[in-house]
């Protein structure tokens, strides 16, 4: 009776450890379906916005799950949400590869950013105070800083220190963050803005116009400062353009 009272405890034991063991694991198994899809999404979303994946670069499940070491419903649903964020497209019987926007489409993305940065500049003026052209005296030197000391990476984040504390100095968060989206949306397109020295110079001293008109209160100045900054000028865009790959572009579904 012992024998048998002992056997049957052990073999509960057993069998509630090995259920425990395949519960846990079922559990393990779905709950980080979602996060590891928002991993490999970030992942990538970061590699597309930062060239490393260039537009109109193939995107093949198989190939990616075996990168992320996963199986390929994370994969998908990652590829689904960077659709959705228009940085991917997805074609019948043409697979999946990352978004190309036409020449027309950068141009109007490009136009609007640089009209809406102008009014962020525009305000920042308008509502200067001390610590904000403290911010800027900061943003200058460091964008001095690395003109002079760094390479293109270096300088890119400078750049957008001086942005975005034009931003702030707006004190108009909505405004800020339709220039982001939009930044985001052809960061893709803007890698080789910083690869020559003349490209630095130019953009430090276009920096300190911007920065003198809204540290000195003038919203005409620095709105005008800005909107010359910005490349959706007739010449600004051709050069634009002139760096660009014309295999960037998509010409397949023209929206002129």
């Amino acid at each position: 009776m012992m024998i048998f009272l002992v056997y049957s405890t052990t073999l509960m034991e057993n069998t509630s450890s090995a259920f425990e063991a395949e519960l846990l694991g079922t559990v393990d198994e779905l709950r980080p379906r979602g996060g590891r899809a928002n991993e490999i999404r970030t992942a990538l979303q970061d590699e597309i916005e930062s060239g490393k994946l260039p537009p109109g670069a193939p995107l093949d499940e198989r190939t990616l799950a075996a990168r992320f070491q996963v199986s390929r419903t994370p994969v998908r649903e990652a590829l689904v949400q960077l659709a959705a964020l228009d940085l991917v497209r997805v074609v019948s019987r043409q697979g999946i590869s990352v978004a190309r926007l036409t020449i027309n489409q950068i141009r109007c993305i490009m136009e609007t950013t640089g009209e809406l940065e102008s009014l962020c500049a525009k305000l920042a003026a308008r509502r200067v105070d001390d610590q904000l052209k403290r911010n800027l005296d900061d943003a200058i030197s460091q964008c001095q800083e690395a003109a002079v000391q760094s390479g293109s990476a270096e300088y890119a984040l400078a750049n957008h220190f001086f942005h975005e504390t034009i931003y702030a100095g707006s004190r108009n968060d909505y405004l800020a963050e339709l220039i982001r989206n939009a930044r985001r949306l052809i960061q893709r397109y803007r890698i080789k803005d910083f690869h020559s020295k003349a490209q630095i110079s130019k953009s430090l001293q276009d920096h300190l116009k911007v920065a003198r008109a809204i540290q000195d209160g003038d919203e005409a100045l620095a709105a005008q400062a800005m909107l010359l900054h910005v490349p959706a000028g007739s010449t600004g865009f051709s050069e634009f353009l002139a760096r660009m790959p014309m295999s960037f572009f998509d010409n397949e579904h023209s929206d002129q």
